[in-house]
């Protein structure tokens, strides 16, 4: 059985049954942990629940956009490549530098 482990905001578990999920959010005065599944499911655990559950720490997933089935390209940052054809290595290659 895995020890508990308190929720941290912004931190990676897997469960029992190989859901990874993500604490989004944590409530002391509700006594909730908000959590959502990489899949995109979002639940909520009252603290004692939380406690019960079998959970361990995991590494943040490389592709962290699994909940997020609506990006496009252009939602994850600057994916303009530049220009490079193997014949030029610069604006500089088309001067005529003889005049």
């Amino acid at each position: 059985m895995a020890e508990s482990q308190k929720p941290i905001i912004d931190g990676w578990y897997e469960d029992h049954e190989g859901r990874v999920l993500k604490v989004v959010a944590i409530d002391e005065d509700a006594g909730t942990v908000e959590v959502q599944y990489f899949e995109g499911d979002i639940e909520e655990f009252d603290l004692d629940t939380w406690e019960q559950l079998e959970l361990e720490p995991v590494a943040t997933p490389e592709d962290w956009t699994g909940p997020f089935d609506d990006l496009i390209a252009d939602d994850l940052g600057d994916t303009d490549r530049p220009m490079r054809p193997e014949n030029w290595n610069g604006p500089a290659d088309e001067m005529d530098l003889k005049d």
